[in-house]
């Protein structure tokens, strides 16, 4: 009796490498892939204490502008809107440090100021030019002003772990915002800007969909204190600390 040839033996320990070496494909990113990258991004202002003008003083009790107040009076924290954002960016990672990278992003939000009760109080001694004022605190309701601002990040340094089709990610680096409010009161109607350079700071992670598309989501800090001079027509100066938690998700495109 001959004995029996089990064949095949060979063929299926060749399957099972091929399918290792599958799900292995599948979990890593090639290192052939290209390191400049361009994504587009909506997303959302996070609503809460982080999504509101603080630390407010008021500088200018404006109408003319000149009326300088010394020292200072403040202001309560005026709530925003939350709003939506939108934006993009373009980056690069080194290919000898793959980790690190730079990048540039820009996005626009319009988290207009609520109408609400406001305290302004103004401290005993405050003079202004040609005289005095007198002090005190009062609360009035103030109307929601429409808010605009454009974040320009120009250097963004990134850092990733891109060992992996999901690649977390940080980024850090100065912010320049460019801000307008455009007054509601008819009374005071009239436009105020401020441009001032602040921090952007981000937490992301991205997944590669395939070689070249990727989708990712990201959560952003931005700070910065902007100075708003009085207007002609009344509108006060003041300066304000805008710092929003900014939510957001995109596709990106890796050359």
């Amino acid at each position: 009796m001959k004995p029996r040839v089990v064949k095949g033996n060979g063929s299926g320990i060749g399957m099972r490498a091929l399918w290792l070496t599958a799900v292995l494909m599948s979990l890593s990113v090639s290192s052939a892939y290209s390191e400049m990258y361009i994504g587009g991004q909506v997303g959302t202002t996070f609503f809460g204490d982080n999504n509101k003008l603080t630390r407010v003083d008021l500088t200018d009790l404006g109408g003319p502008p000149g009326s300088l107040l010394t020292p200072r009076g403040s202001i309560s924290g005026r709530d925003l809107a939350s709003s939506p954002v939108w934006g993009g960016k373009i980056g690069y990672y080194f290919p000898s440090m793959s980790w690190f990278g730079v990048e540039l992003e820009a996005y626009y939000t319009t988290p207009h100021i609520e109408q609400g009760p406001t305290r302004v109080t103004i401290l005993p001694g405050t003079v202004v030019v040609g005289g005095s004022v007198a002090s005190g605190s009062v609360t009035n309701v103030f109307p929601g002003d429409y808010f605009r601002v454009i974040t320009i990040a120009p250097l963004n340094l990134m850092f990733r772990y891109n060992k992996a089709r999901f690649q977390p990610y940080v980024g850090v680096g100065p912010g320049i915002f460019l801000s307008r409010i455009n007054t509601t009161e008819v009374t005071f109607a009239g436009t105020q800007s401020s441009t001032k350079v602040g921090l952007n700071v981000k937490l992301g992670a991205e997944y590669f969909f395939t070689e070249h598309i990727t989708g990712y989501g990201e959560v952003r800090y931005n700070y910065t204190r902007f100075s708003f001079d009085a207007t002609e027509s009344g509108s006060f100066g003041f300066d304000a600390t805008y710092n929003p938690i900014i939510f957001s998700f995109g596709v990106g495109y890796h050359f």
